[in-house]
Protein backbone atom coordinates (compact mmCIF):
# COMPACT_ATOMS: atom_id res chain seq x y z
CA UNK A 1 0.00 0.00 0.00
CA UNK A 2 2.72 2.47 1.08
CA UNK A 3 4.81 1.97 -2.22
CA UNK A 4 1.44 2.33 -4.45
CA UNK A 5 0.85 5.66 -2.80
CA UNK A 6 4.62 6.96 -3.54
CA UNK A 7 4.31 6.08 -6.86
CA UNK A 8 1.41 7.45 -7.56
CA UNK A 9 2.76 10.97 -5.99
CA UNK A 10 5.41 10.66 -8.55
CA UNK A 11 8.20 10.65 -6.60
CA UNK A 12 9.37 7.67 -8.08
CA UNK A 13 9.55 6.28 -11.55
CA UNK A 14 6.95 3.82 -12.09
CA UNK A 15 8.80 2.05 -14.34
CA UNK A 16 11.12 0.79 -11.54
CA UNK A 17 8.70 -1.32 -10.31
CA UNK A 18 6.04 -4.29 -10.82
CA UNK A 19 2.66 -3.80 -9.20
CA UNK A 20 1.12 -7.01 -8.38
CA UNK A 21 -2.50 -8.14 -10.37
CA UNK A 22 -1.25 -6.10 -13.86
CA UNK A 23 0.08 -8.35 -16.51
CA UNK A 24 1.35 -6.82 -19.41
CA UNK A 25 0.94 -8.45 -23.33
CA UNK A 26 2.04 -7.75 -26.67
CA UNK A 27 -0.38 -6.22 -28.95
CA UNK A 28 -0.44 -8.20 -32.34
CA UNK A 29 2.29 -6.30 -34.49
CA UNK A 30 0.80 -4.02 -37.45
CA UNK A 31 4.48 -5.54 -39.94
CA UNK A 32 4.72 -9.02 -40.25
CA UNK A 33 7.98 -9.44 -38.39
CA UNK A 34 9.95 -11.82 -36.00
CA UNK A 35 7.23 -12.57 -33.07
CA UNK A 36 4.37 -11.51 -34.66
CA UNK A 37 1.39 -13.50 -33.83
CA UNK A 38 -0.34 -14.88 -36.73
CA UNK A 39 -4.04 -16.40 -37.02
CA UNK A 40 -4.38 -19.60 -38.85
CA UNK A 41 -7.40 -19.35 -41.75
CA UNK A 42 -7.44 -22.80 -42.52
CA UNK A 43 -9.27 -26.11 -41.85
CA UNK A 44 -5.37 -28.25 -40.90
CA UNK A 45 -5.16 -30.07 -37.67
CA UNK A 46 -2.25 -28.12 -35.83
CA UNK A 47 -4.00 -24.92 -36.94
CA UNK A 48 -7.24 -25.72 -35.17
CA UNK A 49 -5.32 -26.77 -32.22
CA UNK A 50 -3.50 -24.23 -31.66
CA UNK A 51 -6.13 -21.39 -32.12
CA UNK A 52 -8.50 -23.45 -29.86
CA UNK A 53 -6.27 -23.25 -26.84
CA UNK A 54 -5.48 -19.89 -27.37
CA UNK A 55 -1.89 -20.23 -28.28
CA UNK A 56 -1.56 -18.57 -31.86
CA UNK A 57 1.54 -19.32 -33.93
CA UNK A 58 4.49 -16.44 -33.80
CA UNK A 59 6.56 -15.71 -37.21
CA UNK A 60 10.08 -16.77 -36.40
CA UNK A 61 11.37 -15.96 -40.22
CA UNK A 62 10.25 -13.93 -42.95
CA UNK A 63 11.49 -15.53 -46.54
CA UNK A 64 12.26 -11.66 -48.57
CA UNK A 65 15.29 -9.46 -48.54
CA UNK A 66 13.20 -6.84 -45.95
CA UNK A 67 12.45 -8.96 -43.27
CA UNK A 68 9.06 -7.22 -43.28
CA UNK A 69 5.73 -9.58 -44.68
CA UNK A 70 3.42 -8.29 -47.19
CA UNK A 71 0.76 -10.63 -48.45
CA UNK A 72 1.72 -13.77 -50.42
CA UNK A 73 5.03 -13.80 -48.48
CA UNK A 74 6.13 -17.29 -47.49
CA UNK A 75 7.42 -17.14 -43.42
CA UNK A 76 8.51 -19.67 -41.30
CA UNK A 77 6.68 -19.93 -38.26
CA UNK A 78 6.55 -21.53 -34.43
CA UNK A 79 3.03 -23.22 -33.86
CA UNK A 80 2.31 -26.19 -30.79
CA UNK A 81 6.47 -26.61 -30.63
CA UNK A 82 6.65 -27.21 -34.53
CA UNK A 83 7.99 -25.35 -37.26
CA UNK A 84 6.04 -24.94 -40.11
CA UNK A 85 6.10 -22.48 -43.48
CA UNK A 86 2.79 -20.43 -44.33
CA UNK A 87 2.26 -18.24 -46.78
CA UNK A 88 0.29 -14.82 -45.53
CA UNK A 89 -3.25 -14.26 -47.18
CA UNK A 90 -4.30 -11.25 -45.35
CA UNK A 91 -2.44 -8.30 -43.02
CA UNK A 92 -3.09 -5.48 -40.97
CA UNK A 93 -0.39 -3.08 -42.48
CA UNK A 94 -0.93 -0.62 -44.95
CA UNK A 95 -1.35 -2.05 -48.25
CA UNK A 96 -0.51 -0.95 -51.49
CA UNK A 97 -3.54 0.15 -53.89
CA UNK A 98 -5.77 -2.96 -54.73
CA UNK A 99 -5.05 -4.96 -51.42
CA UNK A 100 -7.14 -4.98 -49.09
CA UNK A 101 -6.16 -4.31 -45.51
CA UNK A 102 -7.10 -6.96 -43.23
CA UNK A 103 -8.17 -6.54 -39.21
CA UNK A 104 -5.91 -10.03 -37.86
CA UNK A 105 -2.41 -11.38 -39.85
CA UNK A 106 -4.11 -14.65 -41.69
CA UNK A 107 -1.96 -16.93 -42.67
CA UNK A 108 -2.36 -20.49 -44.76
CA UNK A 109 0.29 -23.44 -43.16
CA UNK A 110 1.85 -25.40 -46.20
CA UNK A 111 4.83 -28.02 -46.70
CA UNK A 112 7.66 -27.57 -48.20
CA UNK A 113 6.33 -28.07 -51.87
CA UNK A 114 3.67 -25.49 -50.93
CA UNK A 115 0.46 -27.59 -51.26
CA UNK A 116 -1.45 -26.32 -47.91
CA UNK A 117 -2.02 -28.51 -44.88
CA UNK A 118 -5.79 -27.74 -45.00
CA UNK A 119 -8.67 -28.45 -46.85
CA UNK A 120 -10.46 -25.45 -47.01
CA UNK A 121 -9.83 -21.49 -46.27
CA UNK A 122 -12.43 -19.97 -44.06
CA UNK A 123 -11.95 -16.28 -44.58
CA UNK A 124 -11.86 -14.52 -47.81
CA UNK A 125 -8.65 -13.70 -49.35
CA UNK A 126 -7.33 -10.78 -51.73
CA UNK A 127 -7.89 -11.20 -55.46
CA UNK A 128 -4.33 -9.99 -56.33
CA UNK A 129 -3.07 -13.15 -54.92
CA UNK A 130 -3.53 -14.84 -57.77
CA UNK A 131 -1.14 -12.99 -59.50
CA UNK A 132 1.34 -13.01 -56.76
CA UNK A 133 1.29 -16.48 -55.99
CA UNK A 134 1.63 -17.19 -59.83
CA UNK A 135 4.68 -15.65 -60.35
CA UNK A 136 6.29 -17.11 -57.40
CA UNK A 137 4.94 -20.49 -58.87
CA UNK A 138 7.50 -19.82 -61.79
CA UNK A 139 9.75 -18.86 -60.50
CA UNK A 140 10.28 -21.01 -56.94
CA UNK A 141 9.19 -24.12 -58.31
CA UNK A 142 6.72 -24.29 -55.67
CA UNK A 143 3.36 -25.01 -56.74
CA UNK A 144 0.76 -22.53 -54.78
CA UNK A 145 -2.25 -23.23 -57.57
CA UNK A 146 -3.81 -25.64 -55.12
CA UNK A 147 -3.78 -22.63 -52.41
CA UNK A 148 -5.65 -20.93 -54.55
CA UNK A 149 -7.79 -23.88 -55.59
CA UNK A 150 -9.40 -24.44 -51.74
CA UNK A 151 -9.96 -20.78 -50.98
CA UNK A 152 -13.98 -20.26 -51.54
CA UNK A 153 -13.99 -16.75 -51.22
CA UNK A 154 -11.90 -13.58 -53.09
CA UNK A 155 -12.17 -10.06 -52.09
Amino acid sequence: MLLKNILQSGRIPAQNYIIKNQIQTSAACLEIRKLARLRVVDNSEIGKRAMAEGKPPKCIHVYNKQMVGKVGDKVLVAIKGQKKKAILVGCRQNQLPKIPKFDSNNIVLIDDNGTPLGTRIHVPIPTILRTILKEKTQAKGADYTKLLGIASRFV
